[in-house]
């Protein structure tokens, strides 16, 4: 079969024919419909994710596709059945073996596209703002990036949780994106200074940020007393300091949040937010958006869209 693949750090990825897996114990084969891409497939690439696997092994964190058969152990879910799981890498490929107990069945009305790209970037926003920052209704949602895969969901999540959203991201087209996603507010971060243009609108009592560098430093500068700054990422590739001075002086909560962790502390953690957004998105509150969507002999013109910024939403790879 073919999968695209990391065989060395110090080289890109290439699309190789390798054995169709079997599944072990405790796993399911998957027949893959779609995979969501996500900017740690990047990390991941060249060796420096905190979860990476050594080569060679294939990319991609998340997936959609058919059940068509079971390791030794395994009754559930059955064969045929149509799933979601987040197994870590694996999924830039035509099949892949998962853990049985991750997989997720998937609604009859969402299609394989939009399940490969829901797990990470809904699962991350809806943990993040509900359990980590405990965002409320009426407060300003500071949200950076708001274009990407996962900023785009913090928009939408934190409109539906009842918050004022202010949305920050890069040229016009992008705040589009985020506009129609619910922000209430657009900053250019092209052309305008984060930090005055939020104090403008009464300052931020959540950052949700997936940016850090220069833009956790003006978003920090912004923010109220009692204000909780959510950690995510750090897409510009610069991991910011954090001013004690400041954080004490407003009494400012810094949160770090690793949604990928709790598969390894407290998986039901993450069975239950999904479950919620699944919820959602059946009853039309959630939107995805998908700005691209690539087949896997061009995957790595998939992750170059990632690498360059010219993606907004999710970019999912199907074989």
């Amino acid at each position: 079969m073919r999968a695209f693949q990391v065989s060395a750090f110090d080289t890109p990825p290439t699309l190789a024919d390798i054995d169709k897996p079997q599944p072990k114990a405790g796993e399911v084969l998957i027949d893959i419909a779609a995979c969501g891409l996500n900017f740690a497939d990047l990390l991941m690439a060249n060796g420096t994710y905190q979860a990476t696997p050594e080569p060679p092994f294939t990319l991609g964190m998340e997936v959609c596709g058919t059940v068509t058969a079971h390791g030794k152990g395994v009754k559930e879910p059955a064969i045929g059945t149509r799933v979601a799981v987040f197994g870590g890498h694996g999924g830039m490929a035509e099949q892949g073996c998962f853990p049985a107990m991750l997989c997720r069945p998937v609604p009859d009305d969402m299609p394989s596209d939009v399940a490969a790209g829901f797990m990470v970037a809904y699962g991350t926003s809806h943990l993040a703002l509900t359990r980590r920052a405990n965002l409320q209704a009426g407060e300003t949602l500071l949200v950076l990036g708001a274009a990407g895969g996962v900023g785009l969901t913090a928009v939408e999540i934190g409109k539906a949780m009842g918050a004022k959203v202010i949305a920050v991201a890069r040229g016009a087209d992008k705040l589009a994106v985020a506009k129609k996603a619910g922000a209430d507010h657009l900053i250019d971060s092209d052309s305008q200074d984060i930090k005055t243009e939020v104090k403008k609108l009464g300052g931020a009592d959540v950052v949700y940020d997936p940016v850090g560098g220069d833009a956790f430093k003006a978003a920090l500068g912004a923010c109220n007393r009692e204000a909780r700054v959510i950690t995510i990422g750090f897409a510009s590739g610069d991991v910011p300091q954090i001013p004690a001075n400041i954080i004490l002086v407003k009494n400012i909560t810094v949160i770090g949040f690793y949604w990928g962790g709790y598969l390894m502390f407290n998986p039901p953690a993450l069975t239950e937010s999904l479950g919620e957004l699944m919820t959602w998105y059946g009853e039309g509150r959630l939107k995805p958006h998908i700005s691209h969507k690539i087949p896997l002999d061009q995957a790595a013109e998939a992750l170059d869209l990632m690498r360059t910024r010219k993606s907004t939403g999710k970019v999912v790879v199907t074989p």
